[in-house]
């Protein structure tokens, strides 16, 4: 690798960076600047940092990785991301999401939800569960950046760590969402034009489009044994229907990540920094096209790398990475691309990485200081005038660095499944009360986020195989990896979690009697209803 050029190359990268992120700082004057960006944020900005943030490390590194091993069949999850967290995301939820803030008066996900039902409560158990179990997600993305630098540019992995972690927490520090969103559509960009010359460069690779599929379907029977006893029927083909490796894909990756999306508090969040609906409806395309160029992408060139590995080296892409699917597009990288792709790769990563981990820390840090801390009273803390969501800043990058040490190989694409399952069990039932449905009460909300939130957690502990045999918990108490036999082991927590929570939150609305339901007045302004 000539250092000589990639040097040069990255201090023009980091010095526009870092004057997107101190413009971002100049303009953060107001709680509001900070928090969601004034509301008038540009739409094209904001549909470049909601893709960038959706499509970090994890989907590139990760989850083209995963592809490579199980095939086409996560293009279903591509799909799922345009039409749920594009279109729905935008165009129906986005637009009722930016009036409730504007009429709370919410510039954060959990204060939107706290307001909405009249409860602290929510508001603080909302904020709670993101800054707990928000680093699990943050700290592989961080993996996935590291990861790529140490394959690519012989990077020492801990450094590369370390170094991520304090260029995302200067940006977040300072800037605020403003400074989070400008650098995100800087480096969305950066990211599109890698993306589609990787995507570009790989069908040349392997003789064309046609010659690629077709070259792939033909090597069925090179398909490792391991993953042929789990359902895998080659990779131009989806697994055997009901088999293991069918109900991870379906339920953890495909539906997991999908259908989570629309629960993301980093994703929401950014419907909140648009002036107007028109702003969301023009974002819908921006965001769009580049979803289909960075998932799509991804999910072609992880199952084509096969190919070019068995051609080239005699091996598939497993191989070829030692098992580890972390490792496999970086490595796929460095010996099909040229020195110069290197370099715009390496930005890619490296955008991807910065841009999704930022606007998690910036979550997670006001998770801590505004939907925790204030809402309890906190307007300090240790004496400090520092804003405690400067601080969470600080605490967020910690925590991240600490588990991104802990995780085992090869967990990206499943620590990505868990946060975003997870999150669509304990959120989206009461969001989309929160939205659509007046009856809905605070009881309701209360007792589906509970619900949701402790069913997924006792099914990544007893019941997901995956999980529950890596903490080790269930073989503790009970004697065994699982407390219940296939297919249990492979079924997502998010297939009984989210219906479970969804129908607590519609029982207990239709049952409660209280009179704290949300109404419209006359203006139709959504305000507590009064005692009556």
């Amino acid at each position: 690798m000539n250092f000589a050029v990639l040097i040069p190359i990255l201090i023009v990268y980091m010095g526009i960076m870092s004057w997107l992120a101190y413009y971002g700082y100049k303009k953060t004057v107001t709680e509001s600047d900070y928090l969601v960006g004034g509301r008038n944020i540009h739409p094209a900005v904001m549909a470049l940092s909601y893709g960038a943030t959706f499509i970090s490390t994890s989907a590139i590194v990760g989850f083209g990785g995963v592809s490579a091993a199980h095939g086409f069949s996560l293009l279903w999850l591509a799909f799922l991301n345009i039409v749920l967290g594009i279109f729905v995301a935008f165009a129906i939820f986005g637009t009722k999401i930016r009036k409730l803030s504007l009429e709370l008066n919410a510039t954060t996900f959990p204060t939107l939800l706290g307001k909405r039902y009249d409860s602290k409560f929510i508001t603080v158990f909302s904020g709670s569960m993101i800054f707990i179990l928000m680093p699990a997600y943050t700290s592989i993305v961080l993996i996935g950046g590291g990861r790529f630098l140490q394959e690519s540019m012989s990077m020492n992995f801990n450094l590369a760590l370390i170094l991520l972690a304090a260029i995302i927490a200067i940006y977040v520090v300072t800037g605020g969402i403003k400074a989070v969103m400008y650098t995100d559509a800087f480096g969305a960009v950066v990211m599109l034009i890698g993306m589609a010359i990787f995507l570009f460069v790989t069908y040349q690779a392997v003789g064309g489009i046609i010659e690629g599929h077709s070259g792939l379907s033909a090597m069925k029977d090179l398909v490792p044994q391991a993953l042929v006893d789990q359902g895998h029927q080659g990779w131009t083909s989806m697994p055997e229907l009901g088999s293991p490796l069918w109900w991870t894909i379906v339920s953890t990756i495909i539906m997991g990540v999908g259908v989570g999306v629309l629960a993301q508090p980093q994703l929401a969040m950014r419907c909140m920094a648009v002036k107007d609906d028109r702003a969301l409806y023009r974002s819908v395309l921006v965001g769009g096209i580049f979803i289909f160029f960075m998932t799509g992408a991804a999910f072609v060139i992880g199952p084509l790398s096969n190919l070019y590995f068995y051609e080239n080296t005699g091996g598939i892409a497993l191989t070829a990475a030692k098992g580890n699917v972390d490792l496999i597009i970086p490595i796929f990288i460095n010996q099909l691309m040229p020195d110069w792709f290197i370099y715009l790769f390496t930005l890619t990563l490296l955008s991807a990485t910065i841009s999704t981990i930022s606007s998690l820390i910036h979550v997670q840090a006001t998770a801590f200081g505004q939907d925790i801390l204030k809402t309890l009273g906190v307007q300090s803390l240790f004496g400090s005038k520092l804003n405690p969501s400067r601080i969470g800043v600080v605490v967020g990058v910690i925590a991240a660095v600490i588990l991104a040490y802990l995780l085992p190989a090869g967990i990206i694409a499943q620590a990505t499944a868990f946060w975003f399952g997870i999150c669509a069990a304990g959120f989206l039932p009461a969001l989309i009360g929160a939205l659509y449905w007046k009856r809905a009460t605070k009881a309701a909300a209360t007792a589906s986020m509970i619900t949701g939130f402790t069913v997924s957690i006792i099914g990544f502990l007893f019941l997901h195989l995956k999980e529950a045999a890596a903490i080790g918990l269930s073989q503790a108490l009970f004697g065994k990896a699982t407390v219940l036999p296939f297919p249990w082991t492979h079924i997502d927590p998010l297939f009984y979690a989210l219906p479970l929570s969804a129908a607590v939150f519609v029982v207990v609305s239709l049952l409660d009697k209280s009179t704290n339901v949300k109404k419209q007045t006359e203006k139709g302004t959504i305000v507590p209803a009064v005692s009556e």
